[in-house]
């Protein structure tokens, strides 16, 4: 009984941690600050944060297959997607080559210290949070090809 009680505390803590986007300062590639629960809290608009990396070919897969639709799906919803970057001082070098050839619209963050990562309990990436009015309304770890329809399907229903 004492196990399943302190099992159901840990549970519930997890899900409350994860309801409510963190107060963290992150920077853009061109060293712009923002604050990831202000800064993206318009009212009714539908943020994507998809969490990569430059060695994570899943992830490139993943933002380059939102990309493709992206123009059609930002006329269609009130959304915006913010690519937050967790190349660490190892890698984060690469980071802006690779966006040059990619040209993708979206918001792009760097948490290079994993800042942002660690506060919402992100083990891998890819790892998508979906956020409406602060709110975290739905998350999802990996990518499959296809996988896009799915989060679109789910930000039709927001």
């Amino acid at each position: 009984m004492k196990t399943t009680i302190v099992a159901l505390l840990f549970l519930t803590l997890g899900l409350h941690a994860q309801t409510e986007m963190p107060k963290v300062s992150l920077k853009s590639p061109d060293n712009k600050q923002f604050d990831v629960k202000e800064d993206f809290a318009d009212q009714d608009k539908i943020y994507v944060f998809a969490f990569w990396a430059t060695w994570c070919v899943p992830c490139l897969n993943e933002l380059d297959a939102i990309n493709e639709k992206y123009e059609e799906w930002s006329k269609e919803l009130n959304m915006q997607v913010v690519a937050v970057s967790i190349d660490d001082s190892r890698t984060q070098k690469r980071v802006k080559p690779l966006l040059n050839g990619k040209n993708w619209p979206y918001t792009i963050l760097l948490d290079g210290n994993q800042d942002l990562k660690r506060a919402l309990g992100i083990a891998n990436v890819p790892y998508t949070i979906v956020v409406k009015n602060k709110k975290v309304v739905y998350i999802h770890n990996g990518y499959n090809q296809g996988g896009e329809i799915e989060l679109y399907d789910k930000l039709k229903t927001l």
